[in-house]
């Protein structure tokens, strides 16, 4: 007898939405919880390579915490840099001034850290909608909170 392993179709991947609030709550734990929903590891179907996940809708990105021994040297510390492309272009911004002006991009670096770094991490990056405060644009779809 022959076992065959199952690998799901395009048409039998169903993804949910699902609501976040950050209030509160730590950059490093709720970038693995998101990233895992993202994968589609919470799925009993989970299959590597495939994309599974679900789309994940991020609030109150800018009240996140950053907690460890050296919390208030982290926050000036911690640097995110990026290239506008030309020559002497790298920008520097420390974690306090991120989470001030770009608060969604301090929890995107962290949720893409944990993801494949690879076109299928880039392709479920792009399920990942993070907004600095309450409000957001996606109240047609039925938002499932995610604990």
């Amino acid at each position: 007898m022959q076992q065959k392993t199952y690998y799901p179709k395009a048409a039998e991947i169903q993804r949910d939405w699902l609501l976040v609030d950050a209030e509160g709550k730590n950059l490093g734990r709720l970038a693995t919880r998101i990233a895992h929903v993202l994968l589609g590891k919470h799925k009993p179907t989970f299959t590597p390579g495939v994309e599974m996940g679900d789309f994940v809708v991020v609030v109150n990105a800018q009240n996140v915490t950053v907690t460890g021994t050296k919390t208030e040297s982290r926050l000036t510390s911690k640097t995110y840099y990026h290239h506008s492309g030309y020559p002497g272009g790298l920008k520097a911004i420390s974690l306090r001034d991120q989470l001030a002006t770009f608060p969604d991009r301090a929890l995107r670096e962290a949720v893409w850290g944990m993801l494949p770094h690879n076109r299928m991490g880039r392709a479920v990056l792009k399920r990942l909608k993070i907004y600095g405060g309450a409000e957001h644009p996606h109240g047609a779809q039925k938002l499932k909170a995610l604990d």
